[in-house]
């Protein structure tokens, strides 16, 4: 029980420090809502320490099926931390942050063709939206975007080669998910797949979607200020780690939908063979 409340008040300080992270780096007079900051950072540990601390968990999937959890965060915290930097390249330069941002312009650039999702960040911006800022998200849009398909192909390789969720032990099908309820709708392989696919999809479209979204819900928030340092750094992470964190969902349960499967099969051959005997 010591390991486990140990462990959770960890994992708790680091989602703190996640959520803190660009208040952090940028300079003061850049973010002007640290109450505000500071109020979400302990709102998002206490939950991380009531999740991970009690013995099931009741809204965080797959908690005791590493390393998906942590390859969530550590992309989320990645890509808070390279986009904070970003944006103290504007305000603060130095050597680490000319290093992101060249990194940034080189993959903005090469992910910014037709109908791609960066161009639609930009697109995103009213059009008096001066060019330097267009830029700067493209720049921030492209290294993000980058880092999420990255996070998505290596959490792909650990399924393939690693044999995730099984590779290391035991897995407990409706303790890590327990959001789905196995006593309702029809075959659960059946509905795992749906689900899958759902998310594939939904993963797959955001980035495209959310841009249009936002620009044609400009007539509800003032879109000047998504070219803030504090909200577009936010705005972009969000974009790029939810798209990442969805196609992943969707990659995991097509994964337990097909280990239930192939339990089934291992569990008809069995019965079958008894009844020859």
């Amino acid at each position: 029980m010591f390991a486990r409340i140990t462990g959770a008040a960890a994992r708790a300080i680091l989602v703190a420090l996640l959520i803190a992270l660009p208040s952090l780096i940028l300079p003061g007079h850049a973010t002007q809502t640290a109450e505000a900051v500071v109020f979400i950072a302990l709102l998002a540990a206490a939950l991380t320490l009531a999740e991970y601390g009690a013995h099931f968990p009741s809204l965080i999937e797959f908690r005791d099926a590493p390393p998906l959890n942590r390859m969530r965060f550590l992309s989320a915290l990645f890509t808070v931390f390279a986009l904070s930097l970003l944006a103290r390249h504007d305000l603060a330069p130095n050597g680490l942050t000319a290093l992101f941002h060249w990194l940034g312009f080189k993959l903005g650039t090469v992910l910014d063709c037709a109908y791609s999702p960066v161009q639609l960040m930009m697109l995103m911006l009213p059009e008096n939206t001066p060019f330097d800022t267009l830029v700067q998200v493209r720049t921030a849009a492209g290294l993000a975007y980058m880092i999420s398909l990255s996070t998505i192909v290596i959490f792909g390789c650990a399924i393939r080669l690693h044999n995730w969720p099984v590779g290391k032990g035991s897995f407990n099908v409706w303790t890590n998910l327990p959001l789905f309820d196995p006593t309702t709708g029809g075959d659960v392989v059946q509905r795992m797949n749906r689900d899958a696919r759902i998310n594939l999809s939904a993963g797959i479209l955001l980035p495209f979607a959310l841009p249009g979204f936002i620009k044609v819900a400009g007539h509800l928030v003032d879109l000047q200020t998504l070219t803030l340092p504090l909200t577009q750094t936010w705005l972009v992470a969000i974009w790029a780690f939810a798209s990442a964190s969805i196609t992943m969902r969707g990659l995991a349960m097509l994964r337990v939908a097909d280990l239930i499967a192939q339990q089934r099969k291992r569990a008809y051959a069995s019965s079958d063979a008894l009844q020859t005997i």
